[in-house]
Parts: C-alpha cells; structure tokens; sequence
C-alpha cells in the first residue's frame, strides 16, 4: 500500500475511527471487531488492501488479535498530553510497516511524499502506518491541540479534528451529537413539566 503523506487527514480518520470500535466507546451497539469478517469489512470501508491476503480471503483471528492490540495502543497515543510521546509513538507505528518513502510527482507536477508498505505487512501493520501518517501530519500541520475527548458527558470517545475550522465536537458527530440533543430537549421538556402552571383568571 501506497500513502501521499499529504493526505494525513485519512489516517487521522483511520486512527479515530479505530479506536472508536470499542465497546467503551459503543455502550449501547457493543464491540465492532468481534470478529476477523468484522475487521475484513472495516479494512473494506477504509480501502486498505492488504497485498499479503489472497484477493477474497479474510484476514485470521491473529489479525484481528494485532489490530486490537493497535486500538490500544493508539487510544493511549490519543490520550497523551505529550507532543513528544506522540510523535514518537507515531513515527514508530509508520515505521513497522513502511518499506520505504519515495517523492514523486503528482498529476498536477507536485512533488508529494509517499510512504510504501511491504507487501508482507499484516493488517494491524498497515493501519499502524496509516494512523502513525495521519498523526505525524496532524502534529506537523494542524497541532497536537486538535487530539481530542468527546464531548458529550456520557461517551467515552476520541477523535482527531482535521477540519479547517477545527471546531468539531464530537468523535461521531451523527451519533454523539444527536444523543446530546436529545438528552438536552428532553430534560428541557420534563423541567416545563415540572413547573408549576400560572393559574389563570
């Protein structure tokens, strides 16, 4: 696998995406990668293509053993309050798996940074690289500011803000944000119940 290192918002959705398949983060839906067709298709949704599986074949309980193992892994590099320990883990992370970087040129003539993967890197390798890519340009181009909690008060997730005004929230803005909206409209509902009506005339 090939990765523009440009383009470190994707591993910065990757990593947020990761450790976001917790059942700590999914109280109610419980844990995403429960088995290796669960991460098959969490590596399909991500398009990372791993070169040492047959076309077709599923990644081994192994695989999906490494990638848990890299959920946590992560989720700790997120938690950091330490640029320094987050740039390292991350450098460690590209460097498991990359076979090497090469600068070449885009369609437009741009020259770009491009990390390559051995063809024998297993699935927890790739998305090591992936997340160790997105977190390195984020530190390198955004700040170590945009690694943040979840907002809502009753979610334990994280995400990494790539957005160009940098004010997101929520680590699943359709999921987070909406259960606050909903908690805040019903306690507002029962505090109206709950006053005292004016008598009228």
């Amino acid at each position: 696998m090939k990765t523009v290192f440009s383009n470190y918002s994707f591993g910065a959705g990757v990593a947020t995406d990761l450790v976001n398949t917790s059942a700590t983060v999914r109280i109610s839906t419980g844990e995403v990668l429960t088995d290796p067709q669960a991460l098959a298709h969490f590596l399909d949704e991500h398009e990372v293509r791993l070169d040492a599986l047959p076309r077709g074949a599923l990644p081994t309980e192994s695989d999906l053993a490494q990638v848990l193992a890299l959920r946590r892994e992560t989720r700790a590099l997120l938690e950091t309050d330490d640029e320094d320990e987050v740039a390292k883990g991350a450098n460690e992370l590209a460097a498991r798996a990359a076979a090497g970087l090469t600068l070449l040129r885009d369609p437009a003539g741009n020259w770009e940074w491009h990390v390559a993967t051995s063809p024998q890197a297993s699935a927890a390798d790739e998305l090591g690289a992936l997340v160790g890519i997105g977190l390195l340009g984020v530190l390198h181009t955004l700040s170590h500011a945009r690694i943040r909690h979840c907002a809502s008060p009753v979610c334990a997730g994280m995400f990494i803000d790539t957005s160009k005004a940098g004010r997101r929230r929520y680590c699943m803005p359709g999921l987070c944000g909406n259960r606050l909206n909903v908690a805040n409209y019903r306690a507002r509902h029962q505090e109206s119940e709950a006053r005292p009506q004016r008598a009228e005339g």
